[in-house]
């Protein structure tokens, strides 16, 4: 996640699991293996929670400006 910049759902996908199996590995399993990685994750997810309203507005945006050419 830390790597390719990614959402939560964009590693579900990639591994064909959940988001909340994601959810689950980032907080209960990295925090144990790895500290340090849990800590970049954790700043990532922090700041998609952050953006996500607008990701969200973009899409939407986009969806209308679509059906409008149609």
């Amino acid at each position: 996640m830390v790597e390719k910049q990614t959402t939560v759902r964009g590693a579900a996908a990639v591994f064909g699991i959940s988001k909340s199996t994601v959810h689950k590995d980032v907080s209960e399993n990295l925090r144990r293996e790895d500290p340090a990685l849990y800590e970049e994750v954790r700043k990532l997810l922090d700041k998609n929670r952050e953006e996500r309203h607008l990701r969200g507005g973009e899409a939407t945006r986009k969806k209308y400006a679509k059906e409008a050419l149609s």
